[in-house]
């Protein structure tokens, strides 16, 4: 069963950063747009009894990058795909994960459902927002981690003398307690509160932080909102200010350069899982991670080794 690799416009260089570090090219495909906006997916080589591999995060605009997804996976069903492997290195629609009041949906449920439908056989994804997401899936889903990336280049940086792993809410708290474990350093938390799908808060601050410098973990940062609340917050509790921000997904949508711009942050580091687009902040490569799993899935090797 040989590898085939296709993607969509949501992040055409990571699929072809993928595609280098498996020693596999990259395949043809045509998504465009109808007149009136509908996606238009097109599939330029056979993929019959193919080990397919759909690179393609949901990143913003979601809706259009969602679609063509879908789309991509029914062009591969009906051209007698083997295997259907969506590879979505940002998972949209997975911060409403739950019901928080009445009458809402349950968005990630329903992409989930919707990847079953077209035929999807396996998901690939790197720092879900919520990790039981996985088990709104009927078919495997291999959770990878950027946890090795940030540990690896904070010893390469010399960030972890004096440091303190912080999450920035209870939901990143496993994420952080690894990457502590990691850099055999000390772990605190930030206690936040929601009043609402723009606004959040910090409380207070777990675990003793003054006198260190705070290396920040989370999964996305939208406005940067909470991450400059949290900054302040672990600066009125005694941490230097020379903090470190991490997180796998940069959404950055309205006032987010201006909150990762606190004199307190040292530097910024985020993952390619969405283009970026603004400079002036440290990128590291999801491609050789995202080729391993790859590597593995269709070698049927064990994945856990990379998380």
């Amino acid at each position: 069963m040989e590898i085939k690799l296709f993607t969509g416009s949501a992040h055409p260089d990571l699929a072809r950063r993928v595609a280098e570090a498996l020693g596999v090219p990259l395949g043809k495909a045509v998504v465009d747009r109808f007149p009136d906006g509908e996606v238009r997916v097109r599939l330029l080589e056979s993929v019959r009894g193919d080990d397919v591999y759909l690179i393609q995060p949901t990143s913003p605009p979601v809706n259009d990058h969602l679609m063509e997804l879908l789309l991509l996976a029914d062009a591969a069903r009906r051209s007698s795909a083997g295997r259907i492997n969506a590879v979505i290195p940002y998972f949209g629609y997975a911060r409403q994960d739950k019901q928080t009041q009445g009458r809402e949906p349950v968005s990630a449920k329903l992409v989930a459902n919707l990847l079953e439908t077209v035929g999807v056989h396996r998901v690939i994804a790197i720092d879900l927002h919520a990790p039981q997401i996985q088990g709104f899936f009927d078919i495997p889903v291999d959770h990878l981690s950027a946890v090795r990336l940030f540990a690896h280049y904070l010893q390469e940086k010399g960030y972890t003398e004096n440091g303190v792993v912080v999450s920035p809410d209870a939901g990143r708290a496993e994420e952080a307690r690894r990457l502590s474990e990691r850099l055999g350093l000390p772990f605190a938390m930030l206690a936040k509160r929601r009043h609402g799908p723009k606004e959040t808060s910090v409380t207070y601050v777990i675990g003793e932080v003054a006198g260190k410098r705070p290396l920040i973990i989370d999964d996305i940062v939208s406005t940067g909102g909470t991450i400059r609340r949290g900054v302040e917050a672990l600066l009125l509790a005694g941490a230097l200010p020379e903090m470190v921000v991490m997180a796998t997904h940069p959404v950055l949508v309205g006032e987010a350069r201006e909150n990762l711009s606190h004199p307190a942050i040292r530097e910024v580091i985020f993952t390619d899982t969405i283009p970026l687009r603004d400079g002036g902040y440290t990128v590291l490569s999801t491609a050789e991670l995202l080729a391993q799993a790859i590597r593995h899935v269709h070698t049927n090797q064990s994945v856990s080794a990379l998380i």
